[in-house]
């Protein structure tokens, strides 16, 4: 049996058909190893739970009744939440799809679970291909449709059912929308059932995929599975200048990446003495203008002469904070400083 790739539904990125081993061109969507694919379960028994991947990054847990011998790869028919049948590739078998359930916080005995039906046959295999060829057909005549009726929404992807009885339009919109004229005109367009399921703008790049500015392909749209919460905070704390146009990513929100470091900053912060204290010395007051988070360095420059910085070791700052507080002062920066001193000159434009 042929296996494609779950992210670009191509045979492309597999040189190996029975052990999946990837070339370079191989699109990584959400891609998992299953490290414990040749381990047998210790206790006999194997899992009967299985993640199955759809278009893109949708992936559901499936449960294996009829304990049908599958892998990694294998094309799968799956019970649908509606009518009909669906058509997934398999992501992870056997124990490691535990660890993937513990993972996601998903209580299963909360949910009801679909199970699978049969490995998928050669006939809906090819239906299912010949209906993803139609997807980006139906994309376009969407947006047009939602443009003539004056919709304040994007259709940013559209995803048959194995059956091609049912469509998911996945949209974003800022706005609650009356979409019930546009799912008519779908309906009676494409002549197929219609669903509409709004997403998030992070949830969109994720579908879309992209190249970031770092040069590789968006963190969103290959592994990272949950958002968390990015504040201007992130920039601040890491010494990042506040620059919106550069903080942010595809999707117009804050970059993820902003939190990768963030611990790593927070807890070297730790041992700095707060940045808005000014120390009190011979020749005057002192603000801090940066910190060297890694070299336990900050720039210290007088109030009087801002543009000319000095960098000291942050032993010596806490030793004149502490002048300071018995109604001592501390030597000038001058002698502080045992390194060159930077001269911020001011830039003078002419027309």
């Amino acid at each position: 049996m042929e296996k494609l790739c779950p992210g670009c539904l191509t045979n492309k990125c597999f040189i190996n058909k029975e052990n999946n081993i990837s070339n370079k061109k191989q699109c990584l969507k959400l891609n998992v190893v299953d490290w414990l694919s040749n381990i047998k379960s210790p206790f006999g028994d194997e899992y009967d739970i299985v993640e199955v991947q759809f278009k893109n990054d949708r992936k559901e847990f499936f449960h294996n009744k009829n304990k049908i011998a599958l892998c990694k790869g294998d094309f799968v028919t799956v019970e649908s939440t509606s009518i009909g049948y669906d058509i997934g590739i398999v992501t992870l078998t056997g124990e490691l799809v535990k660890l993937q359930i513990r993972n996601k916080n998903i209580y299963l005995s909360s949910l009801k679970i679909k199970k699978i039906y049969r490995k998928s046959t050669n006939i809906e295999i090819n239906l299912w291909k010949s209906l993803k060829k139609k997807e980006s057909i139906y994309l376009s005549k969407s947006k047009k449709i939602a443009k003539n009726l004056n919709l304040s929404m994007k259709i940013c992807d559209v995803e048959y059912q194995g059956d091609g009885e049912k469509a998911i339009f996945y949209y974003t919109s800022e706005n609650r929308i009356d979409f019930r004229k546009l799912i008519k005109k779908l309906a009676l367009s494409f002549r197929i059932r219609i669903e509409m399921k709004q997403i998030g703008y992070r949830q969109e790049s994720a579908k879309i995929g992209g190249i970031g500015t770092c040069g590789r392909e968006l963190c969103c749209s290959t592994w990272l599975k949950n958002f968390k919460s990015v504040t201007t905070n992130s920039a601040r704390y890491q010494q990042l200048s506040i620059n919106i146009e550069k903080l942010t990513g595809q999707c117009s929100k804050l970059k993820c990446c902003l939190n990768y470091e963030l611990d790593t900053y927070l807890s070297s912060i730790k041992d700095f003495p707060d940045i808005n204290s000014k120390i009190h010395t011979e020749k005057g007051i002192a603000q801090c203008m940066k910190i060297d988070v890694f070299k336990k360095r900050m720039w210290f420059s007088y109030i009087k002469n801002p543009n000319t910085w000095f960098i000291i070791e942050i032993k010596k700052i806490k030793e004149i904070l502490e002048k300071n507080r018995k109604n001592q002062k501390g030597a000038p920066l001058e002698e502080l400083s045992t390194i060159n001193v930077i001269q911020k000159t001011e830039l003078t434009f002419k027309d």
